[in-house]
């Protein structure tokens, strides 16, 4: 790869990801990172106890500008009655697919999470397909709850 003034970022054996050797396509901090390589906070929100922000250990996250204030949000700049998460999946699930489709789509997701998933997501997942459409997620949350 390119050059660069940062020092190579190295695998758990201490291989550069730069080298060609051994380069993995995607990875935090590998050739497709569009910022300085260990400036950011390590940060892979999950619901199974998996790495959190520490701005106390890494300072405040590097390699974006802004004119204002950034914040994690979603971005509505229109009407929220106009544009919402769930206005266009509930259009897709009601009025695009058929029933065929309709049935294969809460039969995917009754598959996954009926694999061991923990009751807090559950409930989370179920919420988040009744938002897109109430029949869809009550068909989801009575399938995984039946044995």
């Amino acid at each position: 790869m390119g050059t660069s003034n940062l020092p190579p970022t190295t695998d758990d054996a201490g291989v550069p990801v730069e080298s060609d050797e051994h380069s993995p396509a995607l990875v935090p901090d590998g050739p497709v990172r569009c910022g300085p390589a260990h400036t950011g906070a390590p940060y892979t929100p999950n619901s199974c106890g998996g790495p959190a922000a520490s701005p106390q250990a890494y300072g405040d996250i590097a390699g974006w500008q802004a004119a204002g204030e950034m914040v994690r949000e979603a971005y509505s700049p229109y009407s929220p009655y106009r544009y919402d998460d769930f206005g266009q999946p509930g259009t897709l699930v009601r009025e695009v697919l058929d029933d065929a489709a309709r049935d294969r789509l809460v039969g995917n997701v009754v598959g996954h999470l009926s694999d061991g998933v923990s009751a807090p997501v559950l409930e989370r997942a179920f919420a988040y397909w009744r938002s897109i459409d109430r029949t869809a997620g009550d068909r989801i949350a009575q399938a995984v709850a039946r044995p």
